[in-house]
C-alpha cells in the first residue's frame, strides 16, 4: 500500500524532563539529532524506526501529531484530493500532507519517507509436545543480558468524541484501511502491514490512551516489563496477556504524564487485502484479550478521565 508506517508521534506531557526518562528506560534511544535539540523538546529513537518519539510541553497530556509515511509525491496527491472531497483543510507541502481530525484533535501528517527494513531476529529453537529442537541447551531467552530495545512504533490508541467522524477522516481522508471493528465503539485501522497502526475508540474526551512498542518476542516483553517494575513497580498496568484482535503479545505499563506504554510481539500481518475479511466483534472481554490477568479498571477508563474532560480546553502553557 502507498502509506507504509507510523513515522513519528509528539506528545504533549506536563512534565518532559520526567516523561523522556521514562521512554529512556523503556528502552528508547536518544536520536541522532538529539544534540541539536534543547532539552525541552527530546527526540527518542526505536532500533529500526529511527527517531520516533518527540517529546514537548503540554498543560495536559496528548498526543498531538502523528505521522505518517508515504512513498511519493503522487501519494500526497491523492491524500491532499480525498481530504478535500471530505471537506477536511489541509496544508500541502512538497513533502507532506497535514490534517487535524476532529474527534481525536490530533493532527495527522503524511510525510514522504523511507519505509523500515527490519533485520530478523534469530530464530530461537521451542521444544513442544513430540519435537525437541533444543536439546542440551537453556533456551535462549533466559540467556540475554543486554537491555530491551523496541523495534519500531507499531501503533496508537486514540479517544475520540466523534468516533465515526474520526474513522472516516482515517479511511476516506488519509488512506487507512479497517482490519476490525467493535460495534459502535472502536476501529483497528492500518496504514502498513501491521494488523493496527491507529485504534480510535469513542471516549467522553479526545485523548491519548497508549503508544505500542515492537519488540522481539515475548521474552523481550518479560524481560522489559520486569526491568521497568524493578525501577518503579508503580509503573504496572496490565500483563502478560495476549490480545484477541490482532493476536499480539503484550504488556503495559503507564509514563508519569499517565498515558499507557505497551511492549507488544506477534501481532497479525495482512499483505494481501483480499486474504483478510474484517470481523466485527461486541464489546465484551474476546475485545480485548484472549488469556491474561483481567483489565483493571484504570485500563479501561484511566483514572484522570475526569481531569481531562473538566480541562479538555485548557490552553497549553
Amino acid at each position: 500500500m502507498p502509506l507504509h508506517r507510523l513515522t513519528q508521534i509528539t506528545m504533549g506531557v506536563p512534565d518532559v524532563a520526567l516523561t523522556a526518562a521514562y521512554y529512556t528506560d523503556f528502552g528508547l534511544l536518544p536520536g541522532a539529532g538529539a544534540t541539536a535539540r534543547p532539552a525541552p523538546s527530546p527526540v527518542l529513537s526505536t532500533v529500526d524506526g529511527g527517531e520516533q518519539l518527540r517529546l514537548v510541553h503540554a498543560s495536559r497530556r496528548r498526543l498531538l501529531e502523528l505521522g505518517v509515511g508515504a512513498d511519493d509525491p503522487d501519494d500526497l496527491d491523492r491524500v491532499a484530493a480525498s481530504l478535500a472531497r471530505l471537506g477536511m483543510p489541509f496544508d500541502r507541502t512538497a513533502t507532506s500532507v497535514a490534517a487535524a481530525d476532529p474527534g481525536t484533535e490530533v493532527l495527522v501528517r503524511v510525510e514522504l519517507a523511507p519505509r523500515i527494513e527490519q533485520t530478523p531476529s534469530p530464530a530461537a529453537p521451542h521444544n513442544t509436545p513430540g519435537v525437541a529442537a533444543r536439546l542440551h541447551a537453556r533456551a535462549p531467552g533466559i540467556l540475554r543480558e543486554e537491555r530491551v530495545r523496541p523495534r519500531k512504533l507499531g501503533h496508537v490508541v486514540l479517544g475520540s468524541t466523534d468516533q465515526e467522524t474520526s474513522q472516516r477522516f482515517f479511511l476516506e481522508g488519509i488512506g487507512f484501511k479497517v482490519s476490525d471493528t467493535v460495534r459502535g465503539v472502536a476501529a483497528f485501522l492500518r496504514c502498513s502491514t501491521d494488523h493496527h497502526n491507529v485504534l480510535v475508540q469513542q471516549a467522553p474526551v479526545a485523548f491519548m490512551h497508549h503508544s505500542s512498542w515492537q519488540v522481539d518476542d515475548v521474552d523481550e516483553i518479560g524481560r522489559g516489563a520486569t526491568a521497568m517494575l524493578e525501577a518503579d513497580p508503580g509503573r504496572h498496568t496490565w500483563g502478560l496477556g495476549r490480545h484477541h484482535i490482532g493476536s499480539n503479545f503484550f504488556w503495559y505499563l503507564k509514563d508519569p504524564s499517565g498515558t499507557f506504554s505497551e511492549y507488544y510481539s506477534d501481532i497479525d500481518c495482512i499483505v494481501d487485502d483480499a486474504l483478510w475479511t474484517p470481523s466485527v466483534f461486541e464489546e465484551n472481554a474476546q475485545a480485548l484479550y484472549s488469556w491474561g490477568p483481567p483489565p483493571p479498571p484504570s485500563f479501561l477508563a484511566p483514572e484522570d478521565l475526569a481531569a481531562l474532560m473538566t480541562g479538555a480546553h485548557a490552553p497549553d502553557a
